[in-house]
């Protein structure tokens, strides 16, 4: 009987024990794949929310605040930017398009963006992704309203439903703009980005709610708004970026603020990158404890195995054939542990997809393990495997000691 075939049997022998030591272990490798899969899809679905933007203009304050606010809706801005200001920038012969967006609604929880049909037309993400329709159609009326593919899905909404919109952000609020009501003329597909969880409409619609209900007909002037939240720019040239960034932060008319959507996304996954630090080694730690569980598991059974041991030698095996077992059984173990703990990952992954899209607006995908993880594979199974040393070791000294017989 060759040594693996040995080992593998001595396993099944104590296979109640074994089998606990193989669970802990495949438990804390899929708790260390299923972090390290989650951080590095969140970092590129982050990476990919905005795509083929030059330049986001905001109030002047913080690169990460700007794009917190103006991309991802987390936060308000600090001020607005004057209509007068958002006209003479994008008149600029190096503007090729602009995107004016107007914050500061919401309904159900959800923000509400002013903007125009620019949106729909330039707003890319991902690898250069257009935003598409799934239903119906963009803004061509006052009142229209497109809805992001979560909002749309959560709330139920079809095209032709009337939606009314609320001031402020909270879930619930007590300032509706219910004499105006908008129409979903528009349901985008999903794109994994906060353009999922938005409520479009026209920046003539935002104005339009809050002029008093009791005049019936408006004017062009009136619809056009005094001023915007931010805008979002893109330039005839590549060339022509940083000349125009330039521009801008020294714009004389109000104090605004013109940054790269790739730098700062750099900058606010720099800050978020100590937490997701911190989620790891904590992943590491687990595995550690697991593998140590193996280990003290193989260092308690040796005292109950030194008349199996006697035996061996009995039947002509060596110190070394006794060491060469228990290296061979913690390698099963951590194998099989690896092993298992990854299909376990993929099972935990597609039963927590449809929560993570329908909470989080989180699309996974479920790939081949990446090169990053098939080492954290290939750790996890050195470490195990070094780990039964000590007890191989404990092992070779019984062996070389107790002979043909056994104390008892």
């Amino acid at each position: 009987m060759s040594l693996l075939n040995l080992a593998w049997h001595s396993l099944w022998a104590r296979r109640g024990t074994a089998l606990l030591s193989l669970l802990t272990i495949a438990l804390s490798v899929a708790l260390l794949l299923g972090v390290e899969n989650l951080r590095t899809q969140a970092k590129s679905s982050f990476a990919s929310t905005i795509s083929g933007t030059d330049l986001i203009v905001g109030a002047r304050s913080g690169p990460t605040q700007l794009l917190l606010y103006s991309v991802f809706r987390i936060g308000n801005a600090t001020n607005n930017i004057s209509w007068d200001s958002y006209q003479q920038i994008t008149q600029q012969p190096t503007v090729k398009w602009a995107i004016p967006i107007s914050l500061g609604d919401s309904h159900r929880g959800y923000r509400v963006m002013g903007t125009t049909n620019s949106f729909f037309e330039h707003y890319q993400y991902a690898n250069k992704q257009p935003l598409r329709f799934a239903q119906g159609r963009a803004l061509e009326n006052t009142y229209d309203v497109v809805l992001g593919a979560e909002v749309a899905r959560k709330l139920q909404y079809h095209l032709g439903d009337k939606i009314v919109v609320a001031h402020g952000l909270a879930a619930v609020s007590f300032v509706n703009h219910e004499h105006y009501p908008f129409v979903v003329s528009g349901i985008l597909q999903p794109t994994g980005t906060p353009v999922d969880r938005s409520v479009i409409t026209s920046l003539a619609g935002i104005e339009a709610i809050h002029l008093p209900p009791q005049q019936q007909a408006y004017s062009e002037q009136q619809l056009t708004p005094s001023s915007i939240t931010a805008m979002m720019l893109g330039t005839q040239s590549k060339l022509q970026i940083f000349s125009l960034q330039r521009q801008i932060n020294e714009y004389k008319g109000e104090a605004l603020l013109a940054i790269l959507p790739g730098v700062a996304l750099q900058e606010l996954w720099g800050i978020l990158s100590i937490a997701e630090s911190a989620l790891l080694a904590v992943s590491i730690c687990v595995v550690i404890t697991g593998l140590m569980s193996m280990l003290s598991t193989l260092m308690v059974s040796l005292k109950e195995r030194r008349r199996e041991m006697a035996i061996l030698r009995s039947v002509g095996a060596k110190p070394r054939h006794i060491f060469g077992l228990l290296l061979l059984e913690a390698l099963l173990l951590s194998v099989l542990g690896a092993l298992l703990g990854l299909l376990s990952m993929y099972l935990i992954l597609a039963a927590a997809k449809p929560l993570l899209l329908s909470q989080f607006g989180f699309y996974l995908v479920l790939t081949w393990p990446s090169l990053q993880q098939l080492y954290l594979l290939l750790a996890v199974v050195i470490v195990g495997f070094i780990a039964g040393v000590l007890p191989a070791w404990r092992a070779y000294r019984y062996s070389l000691s107790d002979g043909m017989s056994i104390r008892i």
